[in-house]
């Protein structure tokens, strides 16, 4: 029963995601790309770089580039990932369209500088909302993703790479102004989209070093409900050996932890560190069942956050 719970969850989260992803990339399109004629990365761009070579119809190398690398997909990223590319495939286009006939949209600015910022921001956001969830938009997103799982480089920077080859083969036959929006499409896409992948799972790692880490270890398991890891330790000066306090907290009890750990030991030497995610025991699986039992008051309930 709690596994098919689970996978209610992550389908409604997969699907939520994947529908606002799209709707707010068409929607960014339809508002200032087309409008504005703002250089693009992605397949559109590489078929609007094919389009110029060759002379043949844009929406033809589009489709094949999509259709190709949605197969590629297939076998490298499986077929979750295969069909929620295939969905965004159908969303997209879908969205765009409706869009596109919605009054006043296509004039909501004559800037091009707003445009593209706009245009950066928004398109970041979108592809960090579907790319959470391990889905993909299509196109070069599929070549990101199976790039970043064999070669474990950050996605934004992917994105960065392979979009700015592509503004690079548009920007010989566009005008400088156009080429240096694209480029500041890029910039702003690269670091919203690596922001809003980051979203929610940061974290922060507290480190005490104390005579009294016994006392301190206790008070953060059984007070604050906190998972807490040993770590032998030897001092410089005086050369003692002892045990050091690590736990990865949510910033917002911060002030909780550092505050306990002051209470017993003023003067406790403490080092705090913004770690960019965490993954397993206690944040995305749930605590061991004899772990929840030892803490008083938790009932089998983990609420790490």
């Amino acid at each position: 029963m709690e596994k098919t719970t689970i996978s209610v969850k992550r389908l409604l989260s997969l699907g939520t995601s994947v529908l606002a992803g799209n709707a707010l990339l068409a929607f960014a399109v339809a508002a200032f790309v087309l409008p504005r004629g703002i250089l693009m990365g992605g397949t559109t761009g590489l078929g609007i770089v094919l389009a110029h070579v060759t002379g043949r119809d844009m929406a033809l190398f589009v489709l094949a580039l999509n259709l190709s690398l949605l197969l590629c997909g297939l076998f490298t990223l499986g077929k979750t990932f295969f069909l929620s590319t295939a969905a965004s495939t159908l969303l997209y286009p879908a969205f765009l369209a409706l869009f596109q006939r919605v009054p006043g949209l296509s004039v909501m600015t004559d800037n091009d500088l707003l445009a593209a910022i706009f245009t950066g921001l928004l398109a970041g956001v979108a592809l960090g909302l579907v790319m959470r969830v391990g889905a993909s938009t299509g196109g070069m997103d599929v070549v990101n993703l199976t790039l970043h799982k064999w070669l474990h480089v950050p996605v934004a920077v992917l994105v960065w790479l392979s979009d700015l080859v592509v503004v690079g083969g548009q920007a010989a036959f566009a005008k400088p102004e156009e080429t240096l929006c694209g480029l500041l499409v890029l910039l702003l896409e690269s670091w919203t989209l690596d922001r809003v992948l980051l979203l929610g799972r940061a974290q922060l790692q507290v480190f005490v070093v104390s005579d009294r880490y016994g006392a301190i270890r206790d008070r953060l398991l059984k007070e604050l409900q906190l998972g807490v890891t040993m770590t032998a330790i030897e001092t410089g000066l005086r050369k003692t050996a002892q045990k050091g306090v690590l736990c990865v907290i949510h910033p917002r009890r911060l002030y909780k932890v550092t505050s306990c750990v002051q209470a017993i030991d003023p003067q406790a030497f403490i080092t705090i560190t913004k770690i960019q995610e965490v993954r397993g025991r206690g944040f995305t699986l749930d605590r061991d069942a004899a772990n929840k039992n030892d803490l008083p008051g938790r009932a089998g309930k983990d609420d790490t956050p």
